[in-house]
C-alpha cells in the first residue's frame, strides 16, 4: 500500500486523480448497467391486473373473472369471438351477423324464442340489457342479470354455454329472421351509406375489410341456407376463437369451477381453418376520393393518414400511448381556440390520432366546411396542423394536458372500487381480441405519474413529424349533389396542400390567464333554516337570501358530485316574439364565456380540474347543472356565481355562433331524417310557432343585448331558485362553500310561475306524411294522448301499460311478422302546465308494409283491451322494474332527478319508498282497465316517412 503510493507519488500523480479515474470508471459502468436495465424494464410486458383471475382450458377456451360488487348483486357475462365478418366467404357474406342474431331464436336449452321470455321474466330487459354486435373482426354478446340467485347465475353460464357452441339453426326460424336482419340492413340506408360504398375501398386500400361489411349482401341474406351458416358455424364459434368474461358480485372460486365444468368439453373441429389475420396494407401512396350525394346536407373533408398500428404491451409502449394522449389533448385545445377565431371558414373541426382497422392506427383530421368555403376551410386546419408539426407544442400547452391527464387518472383511482362491472369487462374484452394490457388502474396510475415526471416537451414535440407526414395520406370530400361543379379536383387538393406547405408559419402563443375567477370578495350570506328527511338522508336548508338547497350524500362514487338548479319561469313568460332571444339566451353565454374570460380562457383555467358547469333556460324553468370533484367543488361553485353574476357580452363570438348555426342548416330540407324530425315537431306541437323546427328566419330574429337581458332577468333572483346536491360530501363541510357562492347570489324575494302557453298535442285522428328520399325507406311514428289524473298511482299503470305494449308490438311486428327491427313503445306524462299523458310506437319498415304493421299495432292494442293481459307479461314487466329500481336507488344520477323533478311539482320526496308497493298495484285486471281508458283511439296520429 505504501509503495504503491510512494511509486505514483514519485511519477507526479496524486491519490485523488487516482481515486477520480477510479470512481469516473465505475460511474461509466454503472451507467450502461442501469440503462440496460432501464430498456430491461421498459421492455417487459405489462402484467394483468392481479384482482383478475385469467387461465386458458386445454381446448384453448380463455375466461377471464373478476369479484366487482359495484352494482351489488349484478353480474356481467360477456361471450367473446374472435370471429367477425372478415372471416366469411363470398356466399357467406352476412352470415356473422346473421349467426348472432340466430343465437338468439333457439340454443339447445332454450328453442326458439324461450330465451329471451326467460330473461325478462327474469328482470333483463331485451336490447336495453341482453345485447350483441358484430364486426369485422369479432362478435361479443353481453348478459347483465341478477346474481343474488344461484339457479339464475347457472343458467346465465348455461346461456353463455349454448351461446358458444350450442344454436340449433333451425330452417323456419331462419326464414323468419330473414325479413328482421333485411329491415335491420334497410335501417342503415341513406346518403351515407351510398357514399360509404364509394370511398371505403380507397381508404381501406381495396383490402378485404372494403368487401366484407358485417351487415352483408341482399343476394346472400335472401338465399342462403341451413348448410351455409351452419359451415360459417363449425368453422369459426369453437374454444381457442372464445373468451367467457365474467364480472360481478359472485364468488370467483366457484364460477371457475362452473366454467371449467361447462366449457372444458368444447372442441374445436377436426379440420379446423386457419383464423387468418386480415390487414389493411400500406401502399405508401396519397389518395383521393371525392362523393356527393342529393341527400347529404353538409361539406365535409376528412384526411386519414395511416400507420402501422402501435403495440401496447410493454412500459414502453405504455408511455408512446400516454404520449399520444397528450399530443391528441393539445391539438384539440388549438382547434377548439381556432374555432372561437372571428368568422372561421367552417361550422367543426376536429383531429386525433388513434387506432383504425386492420393492424393500422391512423391520425384522422376533419372539417365541416360552410357553404362555399370547403378551400378556405381545409386550409385554416391545415395550416394549424403544419404549424403543430413544424414548431411542436409549448412548455405551457404540456402543463395543461399533463394536469388534466394526471387528474383524470387520480379520479379513476379513488374510483377504483366503484367501478362499474361494465367498464371491466369492456377492458377485458380489448385485451382478449387486441392484446390491450390490463395491468389495474392503479398500475396505470404509477406508470404515467412516473412518465409526466420526467417527460420533456421535446418528447412529444418530436412525435408530429412522425404523425403528421406526407405518405400513406388519403382525402375524402364529401358534399351535397347540387354542389357537384364546385367539388374540387385531385391535382386542385394537392395544390391547396402545397400552398399550405409553403406558408411562412409562426409559432403558436399560448395566452395563458393568472386571473382568479373570481376576484371580489363576497359578502356571503347565512343559513337561516335547516331540517331533515332522515328516511332519505336528505338535509334542506334555506339561505338567508331566500334560496334553498336539497342535500343528499352519498357513497355510490368516491370523486363524484352532481348538482342541479332550477327556478319556474323560462321562456314561457316571453313573447313570440321574444322566442327565439330567450329560448338561445343559455347557449349563446355558453359560448361567448364569464365575466372577463372567454371559453378558450375557461378551459385552459380548468386544465387539472374536474369539474363541468353550464346554464340552461327551458319552456317552463332556468337553471345550472353539472358536477365536480369533491376536490374542485369550490370551482364549480364560482362558476355558478359567475353563471348568475357575471354573463359575458362578446359580440364576435355571437356572430361566430349565428353564422355557424345557419350554416348548419343550409341545406336542412335535403336531409330525409331532418325533414321528418320538423314534421313531428310541428304536428305534435299543434304547428306552434314554438314546436316547428330551425330556419335562417328564427336565427336572424336573436337579437344580442336582448338574449342578454332576458339571461340576466332569469338569474337575476336567486331567491327563487332551488339547489339540488348529491355524491361524496359532508354536509358540515359544504355548508361554507354554500353560504359564500350561493348566499351571495342577488336575490329580490319575489316568486313567479311559469305561464301556461297550451300548446299540446292536438286531439283527433290526423295523418301527416312527410315525403323525402330515394331509398325505399319508411319511417312511422303512432301517437294517442289525452288529459289524466296526475298522480303515483297512475303514472305506474301507464308505465306498465307502456311496457307491456312493447313485449307485445316487439313479438308481434319483428318476431312474428318479421318486417321490422326494433320496435319501440314509450310513455310521457305531465304535471304541469296540464296534465297528459301520451303513448308513442315507432318503428321502420319497407312502405307497402305500412299500412299492415299499423293495423296489426292496433290489432295488439285491441287485445289489450279486450283480452287483457297475461299472468307473464306482468312477471316480466314487474321483474325488471325492481330491478331497475334497485339499480335507480344506488345511483347519483337517479336521485338528482328525482330530487329535482319532484320538487318541481311539488310532490313529496318520501314517494320514492313507494315505488314498490307501486309496482305490485299493476295487474292483468289493472292494466286491462288502463288500456281501455289510455289508449283511446279517437285521439290516434300517424306521422310517415315516405321515398319520394
Amino acid at each position: 500500500m505504501n509503495r504503491l503510493n510512494r511509486g505514483y507519488l514519485s511519477s507526479g500523480l496524486k491519490w485523488s486523480d487516482f481515486s477520480y479515474q477510479i470512481n469516473h470508471t465505475m460511474k461509466i459502468v454503472l451507467f450502461f448497467v442501469v440503462v440496460l436495465l432501464s430498456v430491461s424494464v421498459f421492455a417487459q410486458p405489462l402484467p394483468l391486473d392481479p384482482a383478475i383471475r385469467m387461465a386458458k382450458l386445454p381446448n384453448g377456451f380463455t375466461y377471464y373473472i373478476r369479484k366487482n360488487t359495484e352494482p351489488k348483486n349484478r353480474v356481467q357475462l360477456y361471450l367473446v369471438n374472435k370471429v367477425g365478418s372478415i372471416l366469411e366467404d363470398e356466399n357467406q357474406r352476412g352470415l356473422a351477423h346473421f349467426m348472432e342474431h340466430m343465437s338468439f331464436n333457439g340454443t339447445t336449452h332454450y328453442p326458439k324464442n324461450d330465451l329471451v321470455h326467460y330473461l325478462q321474466r327474469s328482470g333483463v330487459r331485451f336490447g336495453a340489457d341482453l345485447n350483441a354486435y358484430t364486426s369485422f373482426d369479432e362478435t361479443v354478446y353481453q348478459l347483465p342479470i341478477p346474481s343474488d340467485s344461484p339457479a339464475l347465475l347457472h343458467n346465465g353460464l348455461m346461456i353463455m354455454r349454448d351461446w358458444a357452441a350450442n344454436a340449433t339453426l333451425d330452417p323456419k326460424e331462419i326464414n323468419d329472421e330473414r325479413g328482421v336482419v333485411l329491415e335491420e340492413k334497410r335501417l342503415g340506408k341513406g346518403a351515407q351509406e351510398r357514399m360509404r360504398t364509394k370511398y371505403l375501398p380507397v381508404i381501406l386500400n381495396d383490402s378485404r375489410y372494403s368487401e366484407r361489411l358485417p351487415i352483408g349482401t341482399d343476394t346472400v341474406l335472401n338465399n342462403f341456407q341451413k348448410p351455409v351458416i351452419l359451415q360459417f358455424y363449425k368453422d369459426w364459434y369453437r374454444p381457442d376463437l372464445q373468451a367467457l368474461i365474467v364480472v360481478g358480485d359472485i364468488n370467483v372460486d366457484s364460477m371457475e369451477v362452473q366454467i371449467k365444468k361447462l366449457f372444458g368439453d368444447l372442441k374445436n373441429p377436426a379440420n379446423e381453418r386457419s383464423r387468418v389475420k386480415y390487414t389493411v396494407p400500406l401502399n405508401g401512396k396519397n389518395q383521393f376520393v371525392a362523393v356527393t350525394d342529393k341527400e347529404f346536407p353538409y361539406t365535409v373533408f376528412e384526411i386519414l393518414i395511416k400507420h402501422p398500428k402501435m403495440p401496447e404491451g410493454t412500459r414502453q409502449e405504455y408511455y408512446e400511448s400516454v404520449k399520444r394522449g397528450l399530443f391528441n389533448q393539445m391539438l384539440a385545445g388549438r382547434i377548439a381556440e381556432l374555432s372561437q377565431k372571428p368568422n372561421p371558414p367552417f361550422i367543426q373541426a376536429g383531429a386525433d390520432m388513434g387506432g383504425f382497422l386492420g393492424g393500422l392506427d391512423a391520425f384522422t383530421v376533419f372539417g365541416v366546411a360552410k357553404p362555399g368555403q370547403l378551400e378556405n376551410s381545409f386550409k385554416s386546419v391545415w395550416q394549424l396542423i403544419l404549424q403543430a408539426k413544424q414548431f411542436g407544442f409549448t412548455q405551457t400547452e404540456l402543463d395543461r394536458a399533463r394536469a388534466s391527464y394526471l387528474s383524470n387518472l387520480e379520479s379513476a383511482v379513488k374510483e377504483k372500487d366503484k367501478q362499474n362491472s361494465e367498464n371491466f369487462v369492456q377492458e377485458y374484452t380489448r385485451n382478449f381480441l387486441v392484446g390491450e394490457p390490463a395491468p389495474g388502474i392503479e398500475v396505470e396510475y404509477d406508470l404515467t405519474k412516473t412518465y409526466m415526471s420526467t417527460a420533456k416537451i421535446e418528447d412529444i414535440n418530436a412525435l408530429c413529424p412522425q404523425i403528421i407526414t406526407d405518405s400513406n395520406r388519403d382525402m375524402i370530400i364529401m358534399a351535397p349533389q347540387k354542389d357537384s361543379a364546385s367539388i374540387p379536383t385531385e391535382a386542385t387538393v394537392s395544390s391547396w396542400f402545397n400552398t399550405v406547405a409553403a406558408m411562412k408559419l409562426v409559432p403558436y402563443a399560448d395566452k395563458v390567464s393568472n386571473e382568479p375567477f373570481i376576484s371580489d370578495k363576497l359578502a356571503g350570506g347565512s343559513i337561516s333554516h335547516e331540517s331533515k328527511i332522515e328516511k332519505l338522508g336528505i338535509t334542506e336548508l334555506m339561505l338567508s337570501n331566500g334560496l334553498k338547497v336539497i342535500m343528499k350524500p352519498t357513497d355510490f362514487k368516491n370523486d363524484e358530485i352532481r348538482f342541479k338548479a332550477f327556478s319556474p319561469g323560462g321562456t314561457s313568460l316571453y313573447s313570440d316574439a321574444d322566442f327565439e332571444s330567450a329560448s338561445n339566451a343559455a347557449g349563446l353565454v355558453e359560448s361567448m364565456g364569464l365575466g372577463q374570460f372567454s371559453p378558450t380562457d375557461i378551459e385552459k383555467m380548468l386544465s387539472g380540474k374536474i369539474v363541468g358547469v353550464q346554464s340552461y333556460i327551458s319552456e317552463r324553468s332556468e337553471g345550472v347543472e353539472g358536477s365536480s370533484s369533491p376536490k374542485d367543488l369550490e370551482t364549480a361553485m364560482q362558476l355558478i356565481h359567475l353563471y348568475f353574476t357575471s354573463p359575458r357580452k362578446d359580440s364576435s363570438l355571437f356572430n361566430n355562433v349565428i353564422e355557424q348555426s345557419i350554416s348548419s342548416i343550409a341545406n336542412r330540407n335535403s336531409d330525409p331524417k331532418s325533414v321528418y324530425a320538423d314534421t313531428v315537431a310541428a304536428v305534435l306541437g299543434d304547428h306552434n310557432f314554438r314546436r316547428t323546427g330551425p330556419s335562417v328566419e328564427k336565427l336572424q330574429q336573436i337579437d344580442l343585448d336582448k338574449s342578454l337581458k332576458i339571461y340576466k332577468e332569469r338569474f337575476s333572483n336567486a331567491g327563487d331558485f332551488t339547489f339540488v346536491f348529491d355524491g361524496n360530501f359532508n354536509v358540515d363541510s359544504i355548508k361554507p362553500l354554500l353560504e359564500k357562492y350561493l348566499g351571495s347570489l342577488p336575490s329580490n324575494n319575489q316568486k313567479e310561475e311559469a305561464r301556461n302557453l297550451n300548446i299540446h298535442i292536438p286531439p283527433g285522428k290526423i295523418t301527416a306524411i312527410a315525403k323525402k328520399g330515394r331509398e325505399p325507406q319508411a319511417s312511422v311514428r303512432l301517437v294517442i294522448s289525452g288529459n289524466y289524473t296526475y298522480s303515483p298511482e297512475t303514472n305506474i299503470q301507464l308505465t306498465g301499460l307502456s311496457e307491456i305494449l312493447q313485449f307485445r308490438i316487439l313479438d308481434r311486428l319483428r318476431e312474428k311478422e318479421g318486417e321490422t327491427y326494433a320496435p319501440r313503445v314509450s310513455v310521457s306524462y305531465n304535471k304541469y302546465p296540464l296534465n297528459r299523458y301520451s303513448f308513442t310506437i315507432s318503428f321502420g319498415c319497407a312502405p307497402e308494409n305500412v299500412d299492415k304493421l299499423i293495423n296489426a299495432t292496433k290489432e295488439e292494442i285491441n287485445k289489450l283491451k279486450t283480452e287483457g293481459v297475461k299472468a307473464d307479461d306482468i312477471t316480466k314487466f314487474s321483474t325488471e322494474e325492481t330491478r331497475q329500481y334497485e339499480l335507480h336507488l344506488r345511483d347519483n344520477g337517479y336521485w338528482l332527478s328525482w330530487l329535482t323533478n319532484q320538487t318541481e311539482n311539488g310532490d313529496q320526496l318520501l314517494e320514492v319508498l313507494q315505488y314498490p308497493a307501486l309496482i305490485k298495484q299493476v295487474t292483468p285486471a289493472s292494466v286491462k282497465a288502463a288500456a281501455k281508458l289510455y289508449l283511446n283511439e279517437d285521439n290516434f296520429i300517424k306521422l310517415l316517412l315516405l321515398p319520394e
